[in-house]
């Protein structure tokens, strides 16, 4: 077998710490959107009215935004094994809090709280980056993601049927407490089965904590830039909880949290220039240098791919029962072929990219994008209900190969701020999951998979502006020699 293919079939060494990181990831997606193929049962249990239904989709997606960026820190510093045991352990709780829900209220809590366990997909990043080098590092990044996203796909699949066993009006609170508990034990089981490194090798953790290094001003700059699109969902997403939008807040409330971010904002910033004020004294040495315009770049790719697949996956199953008058549980089902596509989309998007080049494979894939959700936009009830699945379908293969690419090239600017990077990236699929759901609750169907397709467009033209991995990375050892990484 060749040196550059990956056994699957294997369960040894960095191909079994592969298949653990990846059902950790699936039990993190299989956990956060429990409740999208439940959601007319819940509708129904809580009798929610639309706009509260929509809001709790909203919510859903809302924690992850600060958790990946604290959780991407906090992997960095102290390894994935730990970070992602922990995470799904605290992760359960909010389970089991949506499942016991008697209220909106209580529901969006526990929605909102749930959020965070979403932010698991950034830990495996590192993880798969620590055990797999560069020529097999965007397969690897693929099937992680791909096959641990597939975790929405088997909720879609499964707990509608596990509610039905249960029966009555609680079924789909005992479907998603399971959820829980499947979290709260493979925390366990994670702990005890993988190690943050091959045997011998280095874990290169950040020099400081608190704030992503950046290598010059100019990428200071573009850093602070580049956090105010998350800091501006947040404030998206009160605005949508205020009287303007459901009234679950109150005004001064809601005055509170705008001025209480940007307090927040001033203070993430000020934190970012003690890590990073020596730069504007003396630059680092160019070897140990890196381009922020690369991160930037990936961000708005991101936004795109993966805030476009939040916010459909939470959404498909109503729009085919209303656009076709389907019930529930084949609406479900059949939205789950949207997300299905994971198995073998995000996998393929790394793959390509290992073979045939990182910047290239994208511009392909985002054209693709943005072509697909212009189709979707044409879906309605005129159409015959196959050839709408496979729209969905086929748009969903250039939405995952997308993520699968972008996560390409990640692991391959810095490697001890992967952690950070990939937080920072996958933040931004949730302000992209924010903004489209938001326009979801005030435009048609049709309306916001075109607002999806002008956002890709937007993400193409930016990506001219990427440059191709190559060469090696610098990073220094605990005992002070440096150690070059192959990046190409």
């Amino acid at each position: 077998m060749s040196s550059d293919s990956i056994n699957l079939f294997s369960f040894k060494g960095k191909i079994r710490v592969l298949h653990l990181t990846w059902i950790a990831f699936f039990i993190t997606f299989f956990a956060w959107f429990n409740h999208a193929p439940l959601l007319m049962a819940i509708a129904d249990s809580l009798s929610l009215t639309s706009e509260q239904v929509k809001t709790l989709l909203i919510l859903n997606v809302a924690l992850t935004i600060p958790a990946r960026v604290i959780i991407g820190m906090l992997t960095d510093k102290y390894g994935p094994r730990l970070t992602y045991s922990l995470l799904l352990a605290i992760g359960s709780i909010p389970c089991f809090i949506f499942a016991l829900a008697d209220s909106f209220t209580a529901a969006a809590i526990g929605r909102f709280l749930l959020g965070f366990i979403g932010a698991g997909f950034v830990i495996g990043i590192r993880m798969v980056s620590e055990w797999f080098p560069a020529k097999q590092l965007g397969t690897a990044e693929g099937i992680y993601g791909g096959w641990g996203n597939f975790g929405s796909a088997a909720a879609a699949m499964s707990l509608p049927t596990i509610a039905l066993l249960f029966g009555g009006d609680d079924g789909w609170r005992y479907a998603i407490g399971i959820t829980g508990v499947l979290a709260l034990v493979y925390s366990v089981i994670y702990y005890r089965s993988v190690t943050d490194t091959p045997k011998g090798g280095t874990y290169f953790k950040p020099k400081k904590i608190g704030g992503m290094e950046v290598s010059s001003p100019s990428d200071f700059v573009l850093l602070l830039i580049m956090k105010v699109p998350m800091y501006a969902a947040l404030a998206l997403l009160t605005w949508k909880l205020s009287p303007a939008g459901v009234g679950m807040l109150a005004m001064p409330v809601a005055i509170v949290i705008y001025v209480s971010l940007v307090a927040l904002y001033v203070f993430d910033a000020k934190k970012c220039y003690e890590i990073n004020k020596e730069i504007f004294v003396k630059l680092p040495e160019p070897i140990h240098r890196y381009k922020f315009k690369q991160v930037a770049v990936l961000n708005i790719l991101y936004f795109a791919t993966f805030g476009s697949e939040l916010a459909v996956i939470s959404m498909l199953p109503l729009f085919f029962s209303e656009t076709f008058t389907l019930d529930p549980v084949k609406a479900g089902l059949l939205a789950s072929a949207y997300a299905f596509m994971n198995l073998m989309s995000r996998p393929a998007g790394g793959l390509i990219s290992d073979r045939f080049g990182r910047k290239s494979t994208l511009l392909i894939l985002t054209a693709g994008l943005a072509l697909g959700y212009l189709t979707m936009s044409m879906i309605d009830s005129e159409w015959p209900l196959y050839l709408a699945v496979a729209a969905a379908m086929a748009c969903s293969f250039f939405v995952q190969s997308g993520e699968g690419a972008v996560f390409a090239v990640v692991p391959l600017i810095k490697r001890r701020l992967t952690g950070q990077i990939a937080g920072m990236t996958g933040a931004y699929g949730n302000v992209g999951a924010v903004f489209y759901l938001t326009v979801l609750s005030m435009v048609s169907y049709q309306t916001f998979f075109l607002v999806i397709a002008g956002t890709a467009v937007l993400g193409f033209v930016t990506l001219l502006f990427l440059e191709e991995p190559e060469g090696q990375m610098a990073e220094v050892m605990p005992d002070g020699s440096v150690s070059l990484i192959d990046v190409a």
